[in-house]
């Protein structure tokens, strides 16, 4: 049972070292603005029940009924994690509930927790997949407990959801039933690991932040000491050691960002958690290179983080591709939680700069604005083949995105002593508590779209203390730390206003913010004025996917072009001069209310038969990166050419171009490639849409077209997609064509040979037919899936 409770997010008794800067707690702060409120309240009524049910209508709680003997169907759901989307979203609604109360949800909190609690083994051991027994074990859990660890059997990655789960339902209810069987999983872990015992690192990092948030919450060392020992004991040595899992060094010695992005993130700020409450400089010595890397080689200028889906990765320094970027929404998530411990260690503007670009970008365009549509990767480039979904298989997504909004507001405000600091600017009502005395702050604000914010200081009396009230990066035009993303040359150097009850202040700026130091006293108020003006941004030249490009922001908002809001549903093609001049229209209709950006450009299209270009003036559109996707697939870039070499002329239509795709492949979304018209650079090319069978192997598949007429055809050429070595694609062993005759599907007679080379178009000449549909058919080869990059007919 519970014992020498102190609540987490205050120091409590028993943890004797922690940040030096705390966050003021969100339950605290009342969030009111038109901006952050109502996404809280779809969260709210809509994300959480809808995931909540998604659990239950995929399965996830029927894992937990079998693991307690109540359900004997031989069945379990497809990963080892997925009990983990329950606890995110029992995290979420507990979140929720400190918000606002809902008697309704907290009983269905208790039927869930009971569940789980019946689940747990006598020792405390918690991992449906092993306790429900099944015919056909999975095969990523291993024989015993913890064998597969270090690879994928995820035992102490549910933990630490569990953990985390735990302590906000405790803070939320002031009930210990999930905390106390947090209690026993934890006390378990104690027992079975550590040095001269079980020696194994986690394979997905987390249960080393869940950890600090059980030893905050009860005050017991021992989790602090496993959190540490699980950093500690990663390492290389081992069959699994590797770049990927962060395992490849020891953690003290990795300088810079490697492997999957989210176990990255989560592994930092585990990092941060423990070198704050036991003092370790190693740790930060690395997490502050690890930070200095990120920031200045691998972030995308939404605050997405990891380049690739191979691995849902971070790429190498500079490779930060577009259409192809993954930026999953997790990691952006995890970005939010590193940089906001590196702003409780350092108490530098910097961290908050970068969590305020992903919370407004790269993070929130995560879930749709219905809240019950969600994106996995996050892409800054789009041909319409990437729509949000219901759900995932792997829904990690969608259960962490429940989870992180209602907790929100605990990122506005941090204290240290008698210094408070404002990191966000969002219309809300704070109560905080500081030594010197008790105040109320009230912020009231349009932002984003407004850079006014007054700022109410109401104290019980008369209080000295230190206010710290950050200046955002973009309004000191400084986009980013560092010289990864900078203003376009000539951008005017923005005024920043500061009045203290309507007159003039002096302040001293210090790590980012303006400190006013005196005595404050009720209905003092400070006004702020930050130009919010577009700004176009520039990428380091040695970011190639950028390259005669830039990209809008105004205020901490990234835009991008849209297929809706401009000519022919098409902005691939469209040149926008970098010296163009940009309005700024507020649409009150326009996906719930946002701020679009106007300005003059041009199209560019292909004709028939001719290499001359047609170019047409027509008025630009941008609406805010977060919101698109909201109105069906279609086009999207967020970098704009200013350079014509950088645009993709509309090509002109062709037999392909205006078939229908049929395949033997189910995900339709593929289909577009085919027909596209995107020349890729090669045969691995990712970065423009592909088809694929994977992970089929070895058997006979098909592509179709079914043209808008009858043509005469007598040639076909098709570019393979083959990402070898490390992907699961190869060239095919054979293919053929069939034209359609009447209802019969005959062999063409070629008279040339069918070719499989990479990187390059195989054409096929035949003996010329009249038909209305052409038929590919492709012998998979026998251990690898195929794939097609574009596929022309003639």
């Amino acid at each position: 049972m519970i014992r020498g409770t102190s609540i987490a997010g205050t120091a409590g008794g028993q943890v004797k070292k922690d940040y030096p800067i705390q966050p003021v707690p969100f339950t605290q702060v009342h969030v009111s603005d038109s901006f952050w409120a109502p996404k809280i309240k779809v969260n709210a009524e809509v994300s959480i029940p809808y995931t909540l049910e998604q659990c239950r209508k995929t399965g996830r709680i029927d894992n937990f009924l079998r693991a307690a003997g109540k359900l004997s169907d031989d069945k379990m759901t497809e990963y080892t994690f997925d009990d983990t989307d329950l606890y995110k979203v029992i995290e979420g609604a507990s979140y929720s509930l400190q918000v606002k109360k809902n008697p309704e949800l907290e009983r269905y909190l208790d039927t869930l927790i009971a569940i789980i609690g019946a689940a747990q083994e006598k020792d405390g051991y918690l991992y449906t997949f092993r306790t429900m027994k099944t015919t056909h074990p999975h095969a990523w859990m291993g024989v015993k407990r913890w064998e597969k660890e270090e690879d994928l059997s995820h035992e102490l990655y549910n933990s630490g959801h569990l953990f985390e789960a735990a302590v906000a339902h405790y803070q939320a209810t002031g009930k210990t039933t999930l905390l106390n069987i947090a209690i026993k999983n934890a006390d378990l872990l104690v027992s079975v690991f550590g040095f001269g015992k079980e020696e194994r690192f986690p394979g997905h990092q987390i249960v080393e932040t869940g950890l600090t948030r059980m030893y905050r919450a009860t005050g017991k060392k021992e989790y602090l000491d496993l959190a540490k020992f699980f950093l500690d004991v990663r390492g290389p040595g081992k069959p699994n050691s590797g770049e990927y899992n962060q395992s490849y060094k020891k953690v003290t010695e990795q300088h810079e960002a490697v492997g999957h992005a989210v176990r990255a993130a989560y592994m930092y700020t585990g990092m941060a958690d423990v070198a704050a409450l036991t003092g370790n400089q190693q740790y930060l010595s690395a997490i502050d290179d690890i930070w200095q890397d990120v920031v200045n080689r691998k972030l995308y200028v939404t605050g997405g983080i990891g380049a690739t889906g191979n691995g849902e990765a971070f790429g190498h320094a500079y490779e930060l591709p577009n259409m192809s970027a993954y930026a999953e929404t997790c990691a952006a998530i995890a970005n939010v939680y590193w940089n906001s411990r590196m702003f409780l260690l350092h108490g530098d503007a910097k961290y908050i700069d970068v969590m305020e670009r992903t919370l407004y970008n790269g993070l929130l365009s995560g879930v749709s604005l219905s809240g019950d549509h969600f994106f996995y990767p996050n892409p800054l480039a789009s041909m319409g083949q990437h729509q949000r979904s219901a759900w995932f298989g792997c829904a990690c997504c969608i259960s962490n995105m429940t989870r992180f909004l209602p907790s929100m507001p605990g990122y506005v405000y941090g204290q240290h002593a008698d210094h408070l600091y404002v990191n966000l600017f969002v219309g809300n009502t704070a109560d905080i508590t500081l030594p010197a005395g008790k105040i109320t702050v009230t912020q009231q604000t349009n932002y984003p779209w407004e850079g006014r914010t007054d700022i109410m200081i109401a104290p019980a009396k008369a209080t000295a203390f230190a206010l710290h009230i950050r200046i955002p990066g973009w309004a000191l035009n400084k986009p980013v730390p560092g010289n990864l993303y900078f203003d376009a040359p000539g951008t005017p150097q923005k005024k920043i206003s500061i009045l203290l009850n309507g007159q003039p202040v002096k302040y001293r700026m210090e790590k980012g913010y303006a400190v006013l130091e005196r005595t404050w006293k009720t209905n003092d108020k400070i006004s702020l004025d930050f130009p919010i003006e577009v700004q176009k941004l520039m990428a380091d030249s040695l970011v190639e996917a950028d390259k005669g490009r830039f990209a809008l922001q105004r205020g901490p908002i990234i835009y991008c072009l849209e297929g809706p809001d401009n000519k022919d549903a098409t902005v691939q093609n469209i040149i926008v001069d970098k010296n163009a001049a940009v309005q700024a229209v507020y649409k009150p209709s326009l996906l719930n209310g946002v701020t679009v950006l106007e300005m003059k450009g041009v199209s560019a299209s292909r004709q028939l038969n001719s290499p001359a270009l047609v170019k047409s003036a027509q008025t630009v559109t941008a609406i805010p990166y977060y919101a698109w996707a909201n109105r069906g697939p279609g086009e999207m870039t967020v970098w704009i050419p200013f350079e014509e070499a950088a645009a993709r002329p509309k090509p002109a239509p062709t037999i392909a171009s205006k078939s229908k795709v049929s395949a033997s492949a189910p995900n339709k979304k593929m289909y577009m490639a085919l027909n596209d018209q995107y020349e890729p650079r090669d045969s691995k090319d990712n970065n423009v849409p592909y088809f694929h069978w994977w992970p089929k192997q070895g058997s006979v598949e098909w592509v179709q077209y079914d043209f808008d007429q009858e043509y005469t055809i007598s040639s076909s050429s098709v570019y393979w997609y083959d990402d070898g070595p490390f992907g699961g694609c190869r060239v095919p062993a054979s293919w053929k064509l069939y034209y359609k005759k009447g209802n019969e599907w005959l062999p063409v007679q070629n008279v040339s040979s069918y070719g499989t080379a990479k990187d390059q178009y195989n054409t096929v000449q035949f003996d010329p037919v009249k038909t209305t549909a052409l038929k590919m058919e492709v012998q998979l080869p026998s251990e690898n899936a195929s794939g097609i990059q574009e596929w022309i007919v003639k």
